[in-house]
């Protein structure tokens, strides 16, 4: 309840979330002086003994973590038979409430939540700490563009029993990894699986598998293939189609082999030179999953539970028919494979073609490089890549595709990758200067920026908004898409003295919700004072303002002027 505080050290403010596995509620550490978010286990959760224990181990694992894109955890305990764990307030939303009020992103916006997403991930996995349930629900954004990974315990916590918590699974089925679907263990793979579906979803605004409950989610998590990002979204370059198709591979061999190894591939995604790679073929064969166990829940007896009802709708026909389906598929691909082999290998030694090298025609002019390459006998696109460069010329060749000293036949197409000469970005001194102003314009030259908020000494000598410090150099140069984070001071207000006389009670309202802080009002009834006039307030001037507090106040209230018509004689006689 509001104003509740547990084990006698969290005040809590008001709630701010439910879920199936614990509400949410903002609270305020009275020891450390700061807001905190606390999430108090459900009922029949907390009841287990059995999972409190693991609820509690792995809480305290993931509070191991240190990222900034993943949410600190402070604490765990139990008080009163409450289990609770305490985390990092982040005053942001989800990305299931961004994709809802904007629909699909733009490509640059999800790589950069992706880049941050896997930045995040790569410790943890460098930990061997998996997060088994990776969907935006789980994930928050803040107005600066930062990205928070949340519900690290809770979610490590729920491996065994996820399926069987009827009021989460349709949250989490969506994004839930072939393996786990089938009731295997998890693996770092699970969590770059889920990652996969994240991010189709915020390039199409839409989820891969659709269906009316949560087992015929799972069994299309099983059974179908991912849907082709290119269908929806034509222009997009094949290297983002290339790191979804890989990461939401059915068999975990075909995934990335961690978050850092999909993170240093996002990296590169934007380059020119990417936009047309070749789709990406898996090693491993997709449906080598092992379909006769579906769920470990199925070796038990549960009642109606999300497990025990994905395990009664995989029957034995089912995987007969897969089975069947597989082999046919098989064997089309192996004949495909064997005619394609066989055109490459057949029709050289048929037209007598020999293969001849590729000219290196680095910094030669477009069309030096072009002569070059058709008087050897090779063809050159029409189309034209650039890029930047600071060691070849404007307008010179960069490199060609197929790449130089390669063999191939002759009129096989090359194409030209043009510099565009040193088009880097200088970065000035921002210090002292308008963090919304430099934000745009650098912004403007193709830069990501970001803000982060920092304490300083005497926050009387700054102006809101104000930079005192930036993570690049004067002098120094950036590319498009690189990022610059700059910083600027932690101004914490403080409180006034409303009890001068200058303040009426609308205008201390108007200021308590500037600041997210709870007016209460007591009238006094008082001849000492006029009316309307603030008596006293319960924090007393230069307080620190915290949001989410409750600030009380006296006013005075009176009939106006007071005529004392008392005499000495009445009251002499008791009168007054």
């Amino acid at each position: 309840m509001k104003g509740q505080k547990i084990s006698d050290r969290y005040q809590v403010i008001k709630s701010i979330g439910e879920g199936g596995m614990a509400n949410v509620y903002l609270a305020y550490d009275t020891i450390l002086d700061r807001n905190v978010a606390i999430k108090l286990l459900r009922g029949d959760l907390a009841s287990d003994e059995k999972f409190v224990h693991r609820f509690q181990r792995e809480a305290l694992s993931a509070s191991s973590l240190n990222h900034p894109n993943i949410v600190e955890v402070y604490d765990v305990g139990e008080d009163s038979g409450n289990y609770y764990i305490v985390m990092e307030y982040i005053e942001g939303k989800h990305l299931k409430d961004l994709i809802k009020k904007r629909g699909k992103l733009t490509t640059s916006e999800v790589v950069d939540i992706m880049m941050q997403i896997t930045d995040g991930m790569s410790v943890a996995h460098d930990s061997y700490i998996i997060h088994r349930d990776i969907k935006p629900q789980n994930i928050m954004i803040l107005e600066n563009g930062l990205v928070k990974i949340t519900d690290f315990g809770i979610a490590m916590a729920m491996n065994a029993t996820q399926l069987t918590q009827t009021n989460s699974v349709m949250g989490s089925v969506h994004y839930l990894p072939p393996e786990q679907a089938n009731g295997k263990g998890s693996s770092l793979q699970s969590d770059i699986y889920s990652m996969g579906i994240v991010m189709y979803e915020l390039l199409t605004g839409k989820l891969p598998f659709k269906g009316d409950n949560a087992v015929e989610i799972a069994l299309k998590q099983l059974r179908e293939p991912m849907p082709d990002i290119k269908e929806e979204l034509p222009s997009i370059p094949n290297s983002i189609a290339n790191i979804i198709l890989r990461a939401t591979a059915k068999n975990p061999k075909n995934r990335y082999t961690d978050a850092r190894e999909m993170h240093e591939d996002l990296k590169t995604c934007m380059e020119d030179a990417r936009a047309r790679e070749a789709k990406v073929q898996f090693k491993y064969p997709e449906h080598n999953l092992d379909d006769t166990k579906v769920t470990k829940a199925s070796k038990v007896k549960q009642k109606e539970s999300g497990e025990d009802a994905i395990a009664k709708q995989i029957t034995k026909n089912d995987l007969k028919k897969q089975n069947k389906l597989l082999i046919v598929l098989a064997s089309i691909f192996t004949g495909l494979v064997v005619m394609i082999t066989s055109v490459i290998v057949l029709i050289p030694i048929i037209t007598n073609q020999k293969e001849i090298t590729v000219p290196d025609v680095t910094n030669m002019t477009v069309q030096e490089a072009i002569s070059k390459l058709q008087e050897v006998g090779f063809s050159v696109s029409d189309e034209q890549q650039e890029q930047s460069s600071s060691e070849v010329e404007e307008g010179h060749v960069i490199k060609t595709n197929p790449a130089a000293n390669s063999k191939r036949t002759k009129s096989t197409v090359i194409t030209l990758f043009v510099s565009m000469g040193d088009t880097k970005i200088t970065i000035e001194n921002y210090v002292g200067k308008n963090y919304l102003e430099v934000k745009g314009a650098l912004e403007a030259l193709g830069l990501n920026v970001y803000y982060e908020k920092k304490d300083v000494d005497d926050p009387d000598k700054y102006k809101d908004g104000e930079i005192i410090e930036q993570s690049v150099k004067e002098g120094e140069k950036l590319s498009v898409g690189d990022g610059i984070t700059i910083y600027v001071p932690n101004i914490v207000g403080k409180y006034p003295d409303f009890t001068d006389g200058s303040y009426s009670v609308e205008e201390i309202q108007a200021f308590c919700e500037e600041h997210g802080i709870n007016l209460k009002v007591n009238e006094v009834m008082t001849t000492e004072h006029e009316d309307g006039k603030i008596i006293s307030q319960d924090k007393p001037k230069d307080f620190t303002i915290r949001s989410g507090v409750t600030l009380t106040i006296e006013v005075a209230r009176n009939n106006g002027d007071v005529v004392d018509e008392c005499d000495d004689e009445a009251r002499a006689l008791g009168q007054c």
